[in-house]
């Protein structure tokens, strides 16, 4: 019989493994690496682009060099495609080789991989585990809002996920590079998830970093309103008992659960294979 009390969290999983591949989606090949899937709600506006050096042959899209990936990019931006984010992402082929570059907000559409990092800021009290959650703007294209993490971002074209870890800790939440060093790499999570914008396909880089009683991060770049200490277990209710927690921070904060022991050995099994199914 199913353990009912893992509903909710399986459900966040679930939520973040809505899609399977291929589907009914088509492939797109970059200098001839499967680098992406693009959707039939997207492939007649890919076709229909002008001047692109996107081509649609017998095995699906595909473009030729990986140096033409921005331009495409671009294209796609001023046809409305997407809002460009004005940000650079590398373009991974399926061994993590690095082909071109390309704005951050046209992967969805294609389908492109991409690599994030979270940080779960953790500050140990007489009263047990406490954990730093930041209140998105409401201004945020995406879940504005919603929970987050004390740090998480995407990693930007030519950086590390380390990198970009130390690059959002500063912007986000005035974070000194002396205080991220000591950040510890706990885990690396994938999920691949149909949304309105497109098909995400994304690493998550998952980060621990214990804080001192006194520590007060700032809001630097408008991203986050602010910043809220929350007792780990008050973390775990709302993440049982709401969706106010943004859709992917929530597989972070299962993840920590599990590494905490806010779950028996048997539910923790559960949960990790859920966390950790295949794309």
């Amino acid at each position: 019989m199913p353990d009912l009390t893992l509903a909710p969290f399986l459900a966040h999983i679930a939520h973040c493994h809505n899609t399977s591949l291929p589907g009914d989606r088509v492939p797109f090949h970059c200098e001839g690496a499967l680098i992406g899937w693009i959707a039939p709600r997207f492939a007649a506006s890919l076709q229909a682009l002008p001047d692109s050096p996107l081509h649609r042959g017998e095995e699906g899209f595909e473009i030729s060099a990986g140096s033409q990936l921005e331009r495409l990019g671009r294209i796609m931006a001023e046809a409305g495609l997407y809002r460009s984010h004005n940000e650079l992402f590398d373009v991974f082929t399926p061994d993590g080789t690095v082909l071109g570059q390309i704005d951050r907000g046209a992967l969805p559409p294609l389908g492109l991989a991409a690599r994030g990092v979270h940080l779960n800021g953790l500050v140990t009290k007489a009263d047990g585990v406490h954990v730093w959650m930041g209140h998105r703007s409401l201004t945020k294209r995406l879940d504005p809002g919603k929970l987050d993490h004390l740090v998480a971002g995407g990693v930007c074209a030519g950086l590390t996920p380390r990198e970009a870890l130390a690059k959002e800790a500063e912007e986000e939440a005035s974070i000194p590079l002396s205080v991220i060093q000591a950040a510890r790499e706990a885990s690396i999570l994938h999920y691949t998830m149909e949304r309105p914008e497109g098909l995400r396909r994304d690493a998550l880089h998952c980060y621990d970093l214990d804080l001192p009683a006194d520590f007060q991060p700032e809001p630097s770049d408008g991203e986050v309103s602010f910043f809220e200490l929350v007792p780990l277990e008050e973390a775990f209710i709302r993440v049982r008992d709401s969706q106010q927690v943004k859709f992917n921070v929530n597989l972070v904060l299962i993840d920590l659960f599990i590494r905490k022991d806010l779950f028996s050995a048997t539910q923790a099994a559960t949960l990790r294979a859920a966390l950790n199914e295949a794309p």
